[in-house]
């Protein structure tokens, strides 16, 4: 045991035991302590500090801290903290501790063991912080002192403080390049505690680990990847292993087959449609590199190909020995891989961002590659020139007349367990129902070649050839021909052109023939020949039989030729034409041949995309400008109607108010005649003391009777007839609206706007005016009731005079005059007052009710302007957004087309196939 070794575990004491060991130490060295104080010069400092030893051990900690506060030689130091380490067992922990930091030496081991007791003290006391800064402090300046590192990673652990814990695995890892250290570590990354570190944070860890082992080095490569995976933190990542990978030497032999699949896994994810190329083109070709450099057995042509298409699309980003290094793997290597599946992940991609993204459903297109992956049925692809006799074969294979007219669409006949007649256009999948329907639908020619009709029933011939017939409308033989047509010339296996016997293989055939050479270089073309019968001579139909087959052979030499006619006899027509799909039935590499045919819609499929795209820019403009100009004229139509309203108010109220002044100037100039004739009353024997009153009653009288006799008649009639000139003036507010909207309906191209006025208002006031005439009672008018001068005299002389019969002459005469000559104005304001109270309101409410009556087409109008300035708001700030961000559309499609040649790469040119564009 060494010095250090006995001073630490406090055994020093049995350095003076030796042959003694029967003896209890406390009596050995209480001896050897009287031996030596015999002495001359003794020396008690060792024998004290043994002495505290035993002490201790014996747990009488206060005989120790006697002994060993007298040490002043170089055990000193040991001393001080074996004090500390018998205050800390009687729990005196701030005295421990106040010894513990004031030890000063230069022994490392008295050092670390002081650190390490007062760490314990720090844990016992609570101060944790203080704890961890005097481990760390311990772990860097004694990291290979014995359980030092063990006791700071069971306390970080203990307490889940994972960043020290983190820190102390990386730094142990890198300084004793210790499997272990990166063991824990690994731990660490697969809990999820590293996600919130900087990926940079493990390079220095991880360059070590690659060179000390390389399975190693991919478990903790691999496993950082997967916790960093869905962090915001996942790019850095991606760059910063890249860059380490870049700096190592990599070897394909040593199959770090996890880190090859996590390569491969990256890079569909990036160029699957979600990223911006800005924000991948900085790190991917990095990416393709160390994934080509590092990639296992079934990811080298995958691998290969990813830099090829890469280096297509974006020269220049990868370097020039890669790309060669990329060119022999793919020349030289086996791709084992399910090409079929690779290819149907990517169209599924395609298609789901489409509709993500507005694009539409593309019902078409899947429709086609659910065809192409049928590869238990073969598609015969019949055209011809237009009156060929391309229909009369194909209702000769039915038994029936299915195509009595000349197609209009693409017709694919397949057989099935009963009649289903399916109309497949880019937004709809339509069921036709019944045949009907289908002739129908044949006979319409507009946007015809935007749909394709599956037509399947119960056809013998079609089964047992599984066989399935591509019918195509009729080809001129010019530059007019669609090319919607003959697009469809790759869902094929083969072609069957049809030719008219009586001029077989034409110029313009012959140009037809081209056409399809040039778009489907190897697609197998063969001929029927057809209206043989209309040739009477049997020698001349076989020679013209051999000419045509001769003329065809000088352009096509493989091309095979089959005479047909209708009027033959059916059964032997269908053996002959079973025997000649049997010849031209190609089977050989159909897996392969299909999977070129569904690369080439998928790149249709992105082209399309990017038409769309401009499509729907064109539209978003189009659909701006036409909302304005809606807006435009729809505001304007408001402030018309507005001014109509105004206008309206204007003559309507005007009119009634012109038949109300009339029968008011009619009441103002009766009335006042009628109460001065009111003098006839008055007579010589009149009670003088009471006429007043009497007159006062039958004027009153008077008046009543001619309103309601005279006035109120005329003023219904009146009313009648303003009622039929409001009619008219509502007629013709309704005109203009009605000329109004369809106008606007024939903009928006649909009855959008119904500008209907309510009428009821006329209802509601013939109701009122029946209701307000039907009667009126007059409340008594105060007409000789007053107390006027004039009026006051001539009452107080009638019951004066009244009694004086040589006075009444003059009575009755002042009287008469004073009837005849009063002025009766005040008492026909009045009357009209009375007479028209009960008008007074509807007067007032009929501004109300005119705008009432256009309340309905003016909201109409409102709205319509709202929606087109929401409308127009909408399509500029979505217009805004495309043309701000114009790499919303375009760069996934870029993407899709670096897969897309990616794939070509692997099965096409890898297999000596042609690619289709």
């Amino acid at each position: 045991m060494t010095f250090e070794k006995q001073l630490k575990d406090k055994t020093f004491y049995k350095m003076f035991i030796n042959e003694h060991e029967d003896e209890h130490p406390i009596k050995v060295l209480g001896e050897a302590f009287q031996e030596e104080a015999r002495k001359d010069l003794p020396d008690l400092t060792r024998i004290r500090y043994a002495q505290g030893e035993v002490y201790f051990h014996h747990k009488d900690y206060e005989a120790a801290i006697f002994k060993w506060e007298n040490i002043i030689n170089e055990l000193e130091p040991w001393a001080r903290k074996n004090t500390a380490d018998a205050y800390y067992e009687l729990g005196l922990l701030s005295a421990a501790e106040d010894i513990y930091t004031v030890i000063e030496t230069d022994n490392s081991t008295l050092n670390a063991e002081v650190a390490l007791k007062l760490f314990a003290l720090y844990i016992e006391r609570s101060k944790i912080d203080a704890a961890v800064a005097v481990i760390k402090r311990t772990v860097a300046a004694y990291p290979d002192y014995p359980s030092v590192t063990n006791v700071a990673r069971a306390f970080f652990e203990e307490r889940e403080d994972w960043d020290n814990a983190i820190e102390l695995a990386v730094n142990e890892a890198k300084r004793t390049e210790s499997l272990e250290w990166f063991e824990i570590l690994n731990t660490y990354v697969e809990k999820g505690v590293t996600r919130a570190l900087s990926p940079s944070y493990f390079s220095n860890a991880l360059f070590s680990l690659y060179g000390v082992n390389k399975g190693k080095f991919e478990q903790l490569v691999s496993s950082l990847w997967n916790s960093y995976m869905n962090e915001n933190s996942y790019l850095l990542w991606i760059k910063e292993i890249n860059q380490l990978l870049l700096n190592l030497e990599l070897d394909r032999q040593d199959q770090l087959r996890e880190l090859s699949q996590l390569h491969k896994e990256t890079y569909f994810h990036y160029i699957g449609g979600k990223y911006y190329i800005k924000q991948i083109d900085d790190f991917l070709p990095d990416l393709l590199t160390n994934w080509v450099r590092l990639a296992d057995g079934g990811n080298v042509v995958a691998a290969a190909a990813a830099i090829l298409s890469w280096n297509e699309l974006f020269p220049a980003s990868l370097s020039v020995s890669i790309v060669e290094e990329a060119e022999h793997l793919i020349s030289k290597t086996e791709c084992d891989m399910d090409e079929l599946e690779e290819c149907l992940s990517l169209f599924e991609a395609i298609i789901k961002w489409a509709e993500v993204n507005d694009m539409g459903k593309n019902n078409r297109v899947n429709w086609i590659v659910d065809q192409l992956v049928d590869f238990d049925t073969q598609h015969l692809f019949v055209t011809g020139l237009v009156g060929s006799g391309k229909s009369t074969f194909i209702n000769t294979i039915f038994g029936e007349d299915v195509q009595d007219s000349p197609t209009s669409s693409v017709v694919m006949f397949k057989n099935g367990g009963e009649v289903d007649i399916t109309e497949i256009t880019d937004g709809e999948v339509k069921t036709l129902s019944g045949f009907t329907d289908f002739q129908e639908r044949m006979d319409r020619l507009r946007n015809a070649l935007e749909s394709i009709i599956e037509f399947k029933q119960p056809t013998p011939f079609l089964q047992e050839n599984s066989l399935a017939i591509i019918d195509t409308p009729g080809l001129k033989g010019n530059q007019n021909d669609r090319f919607e047509v003959l697009n469809y010339l790759n869902l094929a296996d083969s072609v069957l052109f049809v030719l008219d016997a009586n001029a077989p293989f034409t110029e313009k055939e012959r140009a037809v023939v081209a056409q399809i050479q040039g778009l489907a270089p190897d697609l197998p073309i063969h001929f029927l020949l057809s209206k043989l019968d209309t040739i009477v001579n049997e020698q001349d139909a076989i020679q013209v039989y051999e000419e045509t087959k001769h003329a065809i052979h000088s352009y096509l030499p493989d091309a095979k030729l089959l005479g047909f006619s209708s009027q033959y006899d059916r059964v032997q027509q269908l053996s002959d034409l079973q025997a000649f799909i049997d010849s031209i039935r190609n089977t050989r590499n159909i897996a392969d041949k299909r999977l070129a045919k569904l690369l080439y819609f998928i790149r249709a499929t992105i082209a399309g995309l990017l038409q769309k795209r401009l499509d729907v820019e064109n539209r978003l403009i189009e659909t701006v400008h036409w909302n304005e100009e809606m807006n435009m004229k729809l505001s304007g139509a408001v402030h018309q109607l507005n001014d109509e309203v105004s206008q309206k108010t204007k003559s309507i109220t005007k009119l009634y108010r012109s038949v109300k002044e009339s029968i008011e100037a009619d009441i103002f100039e009766a009335i006042p005649k009628m109460l001065s004739e009111c003098s006839n009353l008055i007579e010589e024997d009149s009670n003088f003391s009471t006429i007043h009153l009497d007159l006062n009653h039958e004027m009153n009288n008077r008046i009543q009777d001619y309103l309601e006799q005279q006035v109120m008649p005329n003023y219904y009639t009146r009313l009648q007839e303003w009622i039929m000139g409001c009619r008219e003036e509502f007629d013709q507010g309704q005109d203009l609206l009605i000329e109004l909207g369809a106008s606007f309906n024939q903009m928006y191209g649909e009855e959008r706007l119904s500008l209907e006025c309510d009428f009821k208002v006329l209802d509601d006031w013939l109701r009122d005016i029946d209701r307000m005439t039907s009667r009126f009672v007059l409340e008594p008018v105060n007409i000789l009731l007053k107390r006027t001068p004039s009026q006051f005299l001539l009452k107080s002389a009638g019951k004066l005079f009244g009694a004086l019969s040589q006075n009444k002459t003059m009575v009755y005469n002042k009287y008469k005059s004073f009837v005849e000559n009063e002025d009766y104005t005040e008492v026909a304001a009045q009357v009209c007052r009375q007479f028209f109270q009960p008008f007074e309101l509807f007067e007032k409410s009929l501004e109300r009710d005119v705008s009432w009556f256009f309340k309905s087409p003016l909201g109409v109008l409102k709205s319509a302007v709202e929606e087109t300035r929401g409308e127009a708001a909408s399509n500029r700030e979505m217009l805004n957004k495309l043309n701000a961000n114009p790499q919303m559309f375009r760069d996934p499609l870029t993407l899709f087309e670096v897969r897309l040649r990616q794939f070509e790469w692997m099965t096409v040119a890898g297999k000596g196939m042609q690619t289709i564009y």
